[in-house]
């Protein structure tokens, strides 16, 4: 896949939906948010404290607000797309450009500089625990080399390996993103250090 380096190639990139993607760029924008690409997406951040981001998918395109938790939501249209990974993130699908109504979306994005604003926010729990997959631990057993450099990685990037692992569901996908962890964790290089 391409790397966009661009708002604007993102935009172009996803041709299903392009004109909702710009749409809520519009949006985004025309609140005040300063928009940049973090992780390959768009994002839009107000004093570099990220607000919202556009993603395209498959089956849909998305706005995300980071601290959407925190809102009121009203239409009940905000979803928790990784439930029980995510505390703070809430996600709005749209299947169509039809479906972006620019006036409950400015609201919907005013309440979250509003919450920014005035402080509030939901923190990452950092204390959680490290599980580590079956898979994992046969591996350690294999070479202690992997068990040392995995070690080596902060809490939180040991998170991001085994819930990567733990995630799939068919034991081929778990034995093929456990083939990418252990490469990666052998170099020393954190699973999402790309998009840093």
């Amino acid at each position: 896949m391409k790397k966009n380096n661009t708002i604007e190639e993102y935009i172009l990139s996803n041709e299903d939906w392009q004109d909702g993607l710009m749409f809520l760029h519009e949006i985004a924008v025309g609140a005040g948010l300063d928009a940049s690409i973090k992780w390959g997406v768009p994002v839009y951040s107000l004093n570099g404290k990220n607000m919202v981001g556009i993603a395209a998918f498959k089956e849909y395109f998305a706005l995300w607000f980071y601290q959407g938790a925190l809102l009121t939501d009203p239409r009940k249209v905000l979803i928790n797309a990784q439930e029980g990974t995510t505390n703070a993130l809430r996600q709005w699908r749209f299947k169509s450009a039809n479906e972006v109504d620019a006036e409950l979306i400015t609201a919907y994005i005013n309440e979250t500089i509003a919450n920014h604003k005035a402080g509030r926010e939901i923190k990452a729990n950092k204390t959680k625990p490290v599980i580590i997959p079956e898979e994992l631990l046969l591996a350690f057993k294999q070479d202690p080399e992997i068990e040392r450099c995995f070690k080596e990685f902060s809490p939180a990037k040991q998170r991001e390996f085994t819930e990567y692992l733990a995630a799939a569901k068919r034991p081929e996908t778990r034995l093929k993103r456990l083939d990418k962890a252990v490469a990666l964790i052998i170099q020393k290089i954190g699973l999402n250090d790309k998009y840093r």
